[in-house]
């Protein structure tokens, strides 16, 4: 079975855990609709499941890319709905505003047994335009280095991109992607994760928060990516996680969750969760 068939499986088993175990499978009119980027899915994921706890509400969760979160902000088919980057004011139709939930670090990632410990920006935006092509060419072995990217439309890839400079101007005058052609495109942060853990030849970039033992984090201009740099702004690689909603599409129950996710408990799971609190 091909990884994306994996991913449909499991986004799906993640979607009935959340709606009651599929006990019904008509959508539950109290129920309060999130969605758009992965990397903020995994967070919010927990989130839906406190508020749940306490206020017996069901919070459906769906992880379709941070462009997908703002269309369903924008065209109310979402209650709220996420981005992992800055949303600009244009991107947005009137009536719909927005709410940072956390700030997360973006992890230069690469597999657990790889020499390298540290990279400076140049050196990754060397290795993601494929200037770069061999782990020797940056202090590492001689081994060709397998690039792994997120879809154009993925906020992490955006933010990530803006942050070290792999965009540029076409002779049209369009900006565009200087990601190397070459590079894997992965759907989300798991696929990423889990394509470099299995892959001792590959880099890739995911939320911090989505950073554990199968695989290792380096450095970046000599600073480790942590809450503390994150929060202290030392470690450079760092992104909101946005919130968008619409006055005329929400519910009793979108409005008491959205208030919840700024209350000092609900910054208190985002910072456990090793996210950056809003507040």
């Amino acid at each position: 079975m091909n990884k994306s068939v994996l991913s449909v499986l499991a986004a799906g088993a993640l979607s009935l855990v959340l709606s009651g175990c599929g006990e019904s499978s008509a959508p539950d009119a109290d129920a309060v609709s999130v969605s758009g980027s992965t990397s903020v899915t995994e967070l919010m994921e927990v989130l839906g499941e406190h508020w749940h706890k306490q206020s017996k509400v069901i919070v459906e969760v769906q992880g379709t890319g941070s462009s997908a979160g703002i269309h369903a902000a924008n065209q109310g088919t979402s209650h709220i709905g996420m981005s992992s980057r800055e949303v600009a004011g244009d991107e947005l139709v009137s009536g719909v505003t927005t709410s940072v939930l956390a700030y997360d670090g973006i992890a230069v990632v690469v597999n657990s047994s790889n020499t390298i410990a540290g990279l400076s920006t140049a050196q990754v935006a060397a290795i993601y335009r494929g200037e770069a092509s061999n782990w020797q060419d940056v202090g590492g072995e001689d081994l060709p280095i397998v690039l792994v990217t997120r879809d154009p439309a993925s906020g992490t890839r955006v933010a990530f991109e803006d942050i070290m400079g792999l965009k540029a101007e076409d002779e049209r005058g369009n900006i565009v992607s200087t990601i190397a052609r070459t590079a894997q495109v992965a759907p989300g942060n798991g696929a990423v994760k889990m394509t470099v853990a299995q892959n001792s030849h590959a880099i890739g970039y995911i939320s911090l928060g989505s950073v554990d033992g199968s695989l290792k984090s380096v450095s970046i201009d000599g600073i480790e990516a942590s809450m503390d740099t994150i929060a202290d702004k030392s470690y450079k690689i760092i992104r909101p996680f946005v919130l968008m909603h619409a006055g005329q599409e929400a519910s009793k129950n979108s409005e008491a969750f959205l208030t919840w996710l700024l209350s000092d408990e609900a910054q208190n799971i985002v910072s456990a969760e090793g996210y950056i609190p809003a507040n």
